[in-house]
């Protein structure tokens, strides 16, 4: 008995110093190998490394320059489109200062104005003293008298009977299609004068101009119908609308033809730039987050460069001119194509940012994703304990999720770049949609089942 006992606990202490003997001998070749891979690596270093720098010596310098100037021209391409848009096409010209007629400031100062010239053109208070000396040459001075003192009142009378029929024709969609066939005359006759053809642009004082005959017409018309007969007798009353200095006119025609030039091919030369920056970069995915980065800081100084413009415009043109909140109507209506435009390329930069940041390598960018499939692996599995399962559609869209993903991308550049007129809540709703079509895939996307042995490790 004691001798199985003393048997047994040999045993033992033979079993503990055959595992001791085991483990020190496998941590010593552990340590064995780690101090090889590391000696390899360092001798892999030595031999890359003066390739490696030579190789990469140029790529990071050019791709920066290139994204840098790409990110510098764009806001010139915006500047430069919008301001072919608007010298060289009438329509686009059209469609864009059609809303100021309806806007309340536009219609008071335009009121106004027209208001102004008529009352100018009647003299009231002229008439009303010319009457009273031939009352009293006629021998009626009381009469004459109390005409010459409520000359005043009659004059005002006149001028808010005026003022009330011009507020509302100029509210009538008569004069909205006048704003509109007028715009169109003046600048297609600009756009005749810039390319160097014979032109019947106005031009007055030094400015180019449009004229408001057409609206005071209208405005006689209307005013004779109500009593007021003596504004038929009238004679042509036109004031005019300054649009420009005169000065600039020989000036604009060379840049007139230097702008048709560059409409397109400054913003082809931009989008070249920042591809050619991002293919040349050795990482792609970093420079393709610094370009989308730099696109929207580039757009933000823009705006900021609007928000100055429209300061410094507001703070010079004169109030006797146009006034200050028909002014700035003015401006933001001029601008808004711009302004849509900038929007439209802000947020497409930071679009492309964010996507190219979230596909990457980082720390955050894995993590991210890797809890994004784990909830999707969990919300799969519920599905498979209750019956609900892809099947052969699933596995079919996991084998081939890299080609969907793609395809998905490029349906999404297409629509963005076929949508007519986008805006930055468009591409921001067909980045959500992509979104949610890239998730769709990789819910739907069934991975194969791992066998047995390897669910289990190594213990099995």
């Amino acid at each position: 008995m004691c001798a199985a006992r003393h048997g047994v606990k040999i045993t033992r202490k033979a079993g503990v110093r055959e595992a001791s003997l085991t483990t020190d001998g496998s941590q010593r070749e552990i340590e064995r190998l780690r101090a090889e891979v590391d000696e390899l690596k360092s001798r892999l270093a030595a031999q890359a490394g003066p390739a490696r720098r030579s190789r990469l010596g140029w790529r990071g310098p050019v791709a920066t320059l290139l994204i840098v100037i790409g990110c510098l021209l764009a806001p010139m391409s915006v500047l430069g489109a919008w301001t072919a848009n608007q010298v060289s096409d009438t329509s686009r010209y059209v469609q864009n200062v059609s809303p100021l007629i309806t806007s309340p400031a536009v219609q008071g100062a335009l009121t106004d104005k027209i208001t102004t010239a008529i009352s100018r053109q009647i003299n009231v208070p002229g008439l009303a003293k010319r009457a009273a000396r031939q009352l009293s040459a006629h021998g009626l001075p009381r009469l004459g008298t109390l005409l010459s003192a409520f000359s005043g009142s009659i004059a005002s009378a006149v001028a808010g009977l005026i003022h009330r029929v011009v507020t509302k024709i100029v509210h009538s969609p008569f004069v909205a299609r006048l704003w509109v066939q007028g715009n169109t005359i003046a600048h297609a006759q600009l756009v005749r004068a810039l390319s160097g053809r014979p032109s019947a642009l106005s031009v007055s004082n030094g400015k180019v101009v449009i004229g408001l005959a057409p609206f005071i017409d209208r405005v006689k018309r209307d005013l004779a119908a109500r009593g007021l007969g003596i504004v038929a007798k009238l004679p042509t009353i036109n004031p005019t609308f300054p649009l420009f200095s005169a000065t600039y006119l020989v000036r604009a025609r060379s840049l007139y033809r230097l702008l048709n030039i560059l409409k397109w091919g400054l913003p082809i030369v931009t989008l070249l730039l920042l591809a050619g920056g991002v293919y040349v970069a050795r990482r792609h995915r970093r420079a393709l987050v610094g370009a989308g980065l730099g696109l929207a800081v580039a757009m933000l100084g823009l705006a900021a460069a609007i928000a100055i413009g429209r300061a410094i415009y507001l703070s010079k043109i004169p109030s006797s001119v146009l006034p200050a909140d028909a002014a700035a109507v003015i401006f933001d209506t001029l601008v808004r194509f711009i302004r849509q435009g900038l929007r439209v390329l802000l947020v497409l930069g930071l679009v492309v940012a964010i996507a190219a940041f979230f596909s990457g390598p980082s720390v955050t960018a894995v993590r991210t994703r890797s809890t994004v499939i784990s909830a999707f692996s969990v919300i799969r599995g519920g599905a498979e304990r209750v019956g609900l399962t892809t099947g052969p559609a699933g596995r079919w869209t996991y084998r081939h999720r890299t080609a969907l993903r793609v395809v998905a991308v490029g349906i999404a550049a297409v629509v963005f770049a076929f949508w007519t007129d986008p805006t930055g809540l468009v591409v921001l709703a067909i980045a959500l949609v992509l979104l949610g079509v890239i998730a769709l895939i990789e819910l739907i996307g069934r991975p194969p089942r791992l066998p047995r042995a390897q669910v289990k490790g190594p213990s099995a």
